[in-house]
């Protein structure tokens, strides 16, 4: 599982297409169905916090876990270190102090784990740390969207703080999806750096997801096509997974 390193500093300049606004009334509004409006909150792969604190701002008290240092060091920059707390851990190990109501990971992070068994590792660890009954939602690209739509594709952009190329490949047997990024950053002075950086996501079959889900000893609630109450169709590009904390008992 790779770090963004020096894609963190122009993340958000380049991902500023996401409506993250919207986004966060989407989950807020799953939450609410499930009576979950307040209380700790863990935003798993949370970067640099742009879903963290608006979850923040509507009253949750966040915690933010991230792989990434220099991810996690501009989240920290923009953010009340009161209101949310963020810690540097690779979320097939991560652990906290205690439970937390709910468990929320966007933005596909967990496409980044690599398979079937450091899925089901995971969605343990959310299982032993949510509240009882509490929530893991999670959202993740789907088969169809690396096979038909990233594929063998190149992606780039060029703007005054910095240009990414985006060189794409998916391998339909092993159901890797990698991405080679390099990057040219404007530093002090006016003169670029150039960074290469190569990421790998897993393309998940929605039945082993929802196998996944069960091994780990949790409930499966629902699957939605991304922003809708809808079933996934066969040409869903994200799906939503919600699943619920199983096994302990409220004392």
């Amino acid at each position: 599982m790779d770090a963004y390193t020096g894609f963190a500093e122009v993340y958000d300049l380049f991902m500023d297409d996401i409506p993250y606004g919207e986004w966060c009334e989407y989950v807020a509004g799953l939450l609410a169905e499930y009576g979950i409006q307040d209380g700790l909150l863990l935003d798993l792969g949370c970067g640099t916090g742009k879903l963290t604190r608006r979850l923040a701002d509507r009253g949750f008290d966040m915690i933010g876990i991230d792989l990434s240092e220099e991810m996690l060091e501009i989240a920290r920059e923009k953010s009340d270190p009161e209101q949310i707390l963020y810690l540097m851990q690779d979320m097939r190990e991560f652990e906290l102090y205690g439970t937390v109501r709910a468990i929320v990971s966007i933005c596909d992070s967990m496409n980044y784990l690599m398979g079937y068994e450091e899925l089901v590792q995971v969605l343990g660890l959310a299982n032993n740390y949510l509240d009882p009954g509490g929530i893991f939602l999670f959202d993740m690209n789907t088969l169809y969207k690396y096979e038909t739509l990233l594929g063998e594709q190149t992606i780039a952009e060029n703007r005054e703080e910095g240009s990414f190329i985006w060189e794409n490949y998916y391998d339909e047997e092993e159901r890797i999806n990698q991405y080679d990024l390099t990057l040219f950053i404007r530093q002090e002075g006016g003169l670029y750096r150039k960074y290469e950086e190569t990421h790998y996501q897993y393309a998940f079959d929605l039945k082993e997801v929802e196998q996944a889900v069960r091994e780990a000893g949790m409930e499966l609630v629902a699957v939605y096509d991304a922003f809708t109450r809808e079933p996934v169709r066969t040409d869903s590009q994200r799906v939503y997974v919600i699943a619920r904390e199983h096994g302990k008992t409220v004392r």
